[in-house]
Order: structure tokens, then sequence, then C-alpha cells
């Protein structure tokens, strides 16, 4: 740190210095110095306790315990000139017992430390005022996870690994550097947010989002599959007691499910979506030419089949791919909705059963 003399236009280097060299403690300064003014550690805090020990089965105390303009609680571990290698341990611990404290517990909390400093004041009142609520029945207290905050003169590297891994996994968190400085007997404190970095805290809410977004993907498509699992074996209870076609089939947790027609890549599928249901002729015998000219030989035949089904058939030569289908489909229904789900089993089983029926014969002819 430099201090700039404006009319000799010239940096002089201003000491910088230890706390033990300065003789400072930290209960006794640091703590005081956060206590009085929370923008050492970059944001508007109230502080409800100090050297608060009021954990079951222990006798533990964390340094500070505060709210933040949310309403949940933070952790506030002091160290002097070095983190040590614990800290982030011991904040976690504190963490984890302060996880349970309900609002008139925190309430209380603080209406003795507001007690033990003389402060003739309402705990509940200190509250509505800092969260700016009128109301203490609309405030919510501890209602997300809580927010540790580290504070040392130099971190460890093992504690900033720790911490970077911490923040990573979504556990809030920051360090917070404190450097003492000494000029004509005057003390100047410096404060440093070194974890997360202030200037990558737009990156780092970016990545977060994008690990939730993906989480919820996931979350999404679990759920999707054991819907889909559950619709197909209920499908094959209904299509198995009607017809052996899919005696052999398994419910899958995709959204279509197919068996062999006896003939080496024609097979019949079930389609689910979100939007419609179908039943279809897949053929995929072999190589693209192949797959036409067999698709060609049934579309010769479409008037005797779609008369056999009785409904007209959606021909899908697909002649930008390999493969070919023909389809017949019921729009506007969704399998993510249980209670269209007989209607769609109905619809399916009937129409395969026909589907099969219709081109089993005709089949045997082209394929000859």
């Amino acid at each position: 740190m430099f201090l700039i003399n404006k009319e000799k236009n010239e940096a002089t280097s201003i000491t910088k210095k230890s706390f033990q060299e300065l003789k400072f403690r930290e209960r006794q300064h640091l703590q005081e110095w956060i206590c009085k003014n929370t923008d050492i550690l970059g944001e508007r805090l109230l502080i409800i306790q100090k050297e608060f020990s009021g954990f079951d089965d222990t006798n533990e105390r964390l340094d500070l315990l505060a709210l933040d303009e949310t309403g949940n609680l933070v952790i506030i571990e002091n160290k002097l000139d070095d983190s040590g290698k614990d800290v982030v341990w011991q904040s976690l611990k504190y963490a984890s017992y302060c996880s349970s404290l309900s609002k008139s517990d925190i309430t209380d909390i603080f209406q003795k430390y507001l007690n033990n400093n003389d402060i003739q004041l309402l705990a509940e009142d200190k509250i509505c005022e800092f969260l700016e609520i009128d109301d203490f029945g609309e405030v919510e207290l501890n209602h997300e996870d809580q927010r540790l905050i580290m504070v040392a003169a130099n971190f460890r590297k093992e504690v900033t690994s720790t911490a970077m891994w911490l923040l990573d996994h979504n556990i809030k968190l920051k360090c917070i550097k404190v450097t003492p400085y000494e000029l004509n007997d005057q003390i100047l404190l410096d404060t440093e947010q070194i974890i997360p970095v202030v200037d990558a805290k737009e990156y780092q809410i970016k990545i977060a989002q994008k690990k939730q977004e993906e989480f919820n993907v996931k979350e999404v498509k679990h759920t999707r599959h054991v819907i889909r699992l559950d619709f197909w074996s209920k499908l094959l209870e209904q299509m198995n007691s009607r017809s052996s076609l899919f005696a052999n089939v398994n419910p899958s947790k995709d959204n279509w499910l197919g068996c062999g027609s006896g003939y080496s890549g024609i097979s019949y599928s079930f389609v689910i979506t979100k939007e419609y249901c179908r039943v279809e002729l897949f053929i995929n015998i072999g190589d693209k030419e192949n797959n036409k000219a067999l698709f060609d030989k049934l579309y010769s035949r479409k008037t005797e089949i779609e008369n056999t089904f009785e409904h007209s058939l959606d021909w899908q030569r697909l002649d930008d791919k390999k493969s070919c289908r023909i389809s017949y489909r019921m729009d506007g229904v969704n399998v993510f909705n249980e209670n269209e789900w007989p209607k769609m089993i109905n619809f399916l089983t009937n129409h395969m059963i026909k589907l099969e029926k219709t081109f089993k014969v005709i089949l045997s002819e082209v394929m000859r």
C-alpha cells in the first residue's frame, strides 16, 4: 500500500505489519472491529451473538453469529495472522450446529446479546428494522443454507483449496484477508475478499446456475424414465392379455417399445410423447435402396392395407434417411399425465393388434 503526495507527485510506502507485531488480539480487537462495522466483511450484517456456545453436548464457541439481509445465518470465524488448518472444519461444524436453530431460538440468542451489552431494545424490533419488515410475524429466519465467512491475515493453501471446492459444490462462503498497516503512529486496515474473487462473481454465478440446470435436467430425465417404465408395464399387461406379439418384451425407460415381426429388419413399435402416441411398422432391412424398395411394394397396396386397417395411415418413405415408417397416431395426449394413460393404452393396444393383423398376410407375400 502506498500514500500519494499530490504536491510532490510521489508515492510513499506504507509499512505492512502483522497483528502480532501490533499486539492486537483476535477477540479483543479484530472481533470487536467487525461487531462495530460489518463493512469490514464487505456487506451489511446484523451481529446477533459473539462467542456463541449454545450448542448441545459441546463446549465449542463460534466467534460471531450474524444475520444477513435475507434473514439467513452467517457463521463468522476470525483468525489473526494465520488462518490455521482447521478453520474450514470449525466453520462447517458450527454451520451444522446452527442449521437447526428456529426463529424463536435466534430471537432469544439475539435478545441475550442485547441484554449483555446493555442495549435497551427488543430483539424482534431490531431484526425487523434490519430486515426492513414491519411485522415480525412476516419475518423468516434461517430458512436457507447457512453461510460461512472466514477472516484472517493469511490463508493456508489447504484452507483456500478446501474453500474453493466447497464453493464449487454450492456451499455459500467467502474468505476475507485483513492486513494491518502503520503510518505515522496510525493503524490502517486493508480488507480483501479473496474467495470468491469479486471480479469472478458473475462468472461463478453463471457456473452455479449451469450446474443447477444440469442437475434439474438429470432430475427431469430420471422422473421421465420412471414414468415411462410404469406406463410400459401397464401397457404390456393389457397388450399381453390380448396378444402374444410383445410377450417377450420388457418395459423400457425410452419413449418407444418395439418387437420383431418375424422378418429381419421389420419391427412393430409403440411410441409415446407428451404430445401424441402412435403405433408403427418400422422398416430397416439393410441398405437404403432395399428399404425404399420394400416400402414402395407396400405403398402400391396402400388402398388394400388401409381398408383392412380401417384408417388412413401415415406413409413416411423418409427419402433423406435409411429407414422407412408406416404409422398411425393419436394427437393431444401426454404420457406424463397419468390421467390420460387409460385412453392411450386402449388406443395403442387396439391399433397395434389391428396393425399386426393387417400386415401379417401382406408381408408374407411381399417378402417372398
